[in-house]
């Protein structure tokens, strides 16, 4: 992942809300937000898509200008039917009234197809952007490295939500925009030639009105609303985790715990939304007030021609509409200013997590990078050559030095304290973490298998939970529950009511079932490597030992972390992990467990074997110093 650099545009600075003002340019005339706006559309407007796009732009502004044109008809109308009853002509006002609903039968349905295109065009920009940004997201495992960039927040919220809001509030704008031009340009000319006077005072009036709301209600509000999408986010992402969670947070009975950490997520996300409103309020009283002297203004301005008797009652009330439709059009920033804020908020969140996933941020300089890379090489077998391994921004050594070959049918056991590298390794050997030096030379990553300690279950068939992470398996109903047979589940198939069964996996299968069907996945897949992280704490001695041989017995290349000392006979190699980057590679029968903890001492064997009872392995222990008993399963 790479930082941007100074060459970087950066976007729209996210402030705290409690930090010091600043003076500074509205980001809604920012050179910057604009850019990031660009750099977000264009590759719809000039990609695959391009022409359906533009068909579809030119589609909904050809029904504006239809819309636009009925609505000056409309107005005409409107001014026609009041003179005739100022004059009391009643021919001439039936003639206006038959005028006014015919127009009327075209103007409903072009105004309902119009908003019918406009959110089916949203809605394929969505589905075009969401897609692009979820490539980008899942390819180079992204959404891994994002995981921990403490400056992308909630990127589930960007890709599902922040889109939304862009695409179909781009469509909106774009075409405000373009109707405010259309309604500007027909309007002005009905009002200039009733009134230049009032053509004047409009375009000081409209001027005055954007200039107040850019300068003064600006930074405030895209600031507080970019806050708001966050926190918002935080809050609900807190109670999602807990519902992820549920299980152990009852066994710990951590709900006083939970509650205040939810609470304070709430209270930050109500605490700016305060901010907002307040902001809001002001904004809304200058908005309305703007809007409702245009009530005025018109009859002001036009009374003494009405009164003296140069202009008819009707020019004056078609005068009137004009100037609204005018002060609309060149008010658009004004009227929509709290969505706009809102948009630009949401364009400044997309943009950052697109210079990420989509590959937009600016090039490394050479030599800037502070932490090397390890080194990755295709070759026949798995080969670490002087691999020194750091963990991500930082330069604490797990590992340094580290040589190793392991070729077809070696087993891997990796051994040592907690803390001293041995599933960053892993992450290391699987392309996961790459800071450090040296070189991994490894076949194709299709060919290898992890198995962690607390297997993924997706949503879905018991078929697609045995087949992950294929979509699709050659293997026959017959070949698949024979799989669920080697790896002790019988039956499973039929408890759970067949293959494509769909049920809560993480509730329905305890965590040695849960264990036991990864393994299945291995024998589906029947890869060349296979790393275990602890995939087999949860079993008994006896599924374990089953399951490793018949590892063994594929002639599959295993590589274990594992604190069992009955593991120890099913590998041909252990590496002891001393920590502080030191390590020693030892056979595997050189090497021995110190009392059954997981302590290896070479050399040595003096460790109690566990006890079996009613098929799972108990070991009892009694704590006399402070009188605990630890019972564990």
């Amino acid at each position: 992942m790479t930082a941007p650099t100074a060459t970087t545009p950066d976007p729209v600075p996210p402030l705290d809300p409690a930090a010091p003002k600043k003076k500074r340019r509205s980001p809604l005339l920012s050179v910057t937000a604009w850019k990031q706006f660009a750099g977000l559309a264009k590759p719809y407007w000039q990609g695959e898509e391009k022409k359906k796009a533009w068909s579809l732009l030119i589609l909904l502004i050809i029904l504006m200008l239809v819309e636009t044109k009925l609505a000056v008809m409309l107005n005409e109308q409107a001014g026609e039917m009041t003179s005739a009853l100022a004059a009391k002509n009643g021919d001439r006002f039936w003639s206006a009234v038959k005028f006014c609903l015919l127009t009327l039968a075209f103007a409903v349905p072009v105004y309902a197809f119009y908003y019918y295109m406009r959110d089916v065009f949203a809605n394929g920009w969505r589905r075009w952007l969401t897609r692009r940004f979820l490539t980008g997201y899942l390819n180079g495992r992204k959404y891994y490295e994002l995981d921990a960039d403490k400056d992308i927040d909630n990127p589930d919220q960007r890709i599902s939500e922040d889109i939304n809001t862009f695409t179909g509030r781009s469509i909106h704008f774009l075409l405000i925009f373009i109707g405010s031009i259309m309604q500007l340009v027909a309007f002005s000319a009905v009002l200039w030639s009733i009134s230049h006077v009032l053509v004047g005072v409009l375009a000081l009036y409209a001027t005055i009105g954007t200039a107040i709301a850019l300068y003064v209600f600006g930074n405030p509000l895209i600031h507080l609303n970019f806050w708001q999408l966050r926190r918002e986010a935080d809050f609900r992402f807190s109670l999602i985790r807990m519902r992820e969670n549920a299980e152990s947070i009852a066994f710990y009975r951590g709900e006083e715990q939970e509650r205040a950490r939810i609470h304070h997520k709430l209270d930050k996300a109500i605490h700016n939304f305060a901010k907002l409103i307040k902001k809001q309020r002001n904004l809304n009283l200058f908005q309305r007030t703007f809007s409702q002297l245009t009530l005025v203004l018109p009859g002001v301005i036009l009374a003494g021609g009405v009164l003296s008797g140069e202009l008819e009652v009707g020019r004056a009330i078609q005068a009137a509409g004009a100037f609204t439709a005018v002060l609309g059009a060149v008010g658009v920033i004004v009227d929509n200013f709290e969505s706009l804020s809102r948009f630009i908020a949401g364009i400044d969140r997309l943009q950052a997590l697109s210079r990420l996933v989509l590959g937009d941020a600016a090039p490394a300089v050479p030599g800037e990078d502070k932490h090397p890379r390890i080194q990755r090489q295709l070759g026949k077998h798995l080969m670490l050559q002087s691999l020194t391994l750091h963990p991500p921004q930082s330069d604490r050594v797990l590992i340094k030095e580290l040589s190793l070959t392991l070729k077809p049918g070696d087993a891997l056991l990796i051994t040592g304290d907690s803390g001293c590298g041995k599933s960053s390794l892993l992450r290391a050997i699987a392309g996961l973490w790459q800071t450090g030096s040296g070189t991994i030379h490894h076949p194709q990553m299709e060919q290898f298998f992890f198995l962690p300690q607390q297997p993924y279950l997706q949503s879905g068939t018991l078929r697609s939970q045995l087949i992950y992470p294929s979509a699709q398996s050659p293997l026959s109903d017959a070949q698949l529950l024979a799989i669920l047979e080697q790896v002790h589940l019988p039956r499973l198939a039929e408890r759970v009511g067949g293959l494509d069964a769909v049920r809560d996996w993480d509730k329905q299968l305890s965590v040695g079932e849960q264990q036991r069907l990864a393994f299945g996945r291995v024998l589906v897949h029947a890869p060349d490597i296979v790393i275990l992280d602890e995939a087999t704490s949860a079993l008994d001695s006896a599924n374990e030992a089953a399951l490793y041989t018949c590892l063994r017995a594929s002639g599959t290349t295993l590589i274990s972390i594992a604190h069992r000392p009955a593991v120890l006979r099913h590998h041909t190699h252990v590496l002891h992990l001393e920590g502080e980057g030191k390590w020693e590679l030892l056979d595997a029968v050189d090497y021995r467990f110190d009392g059954g903890l997981g302590d290896p001492v070479i050399g040595q064997a003096h460790f109690q074997p566990e006890r079996q009872a009613s098929g799972m392995a108990v070991a009892e222990f009694s704590a006399a110093s402070n009188g605990r008993t630890l019972v564990e399963l």
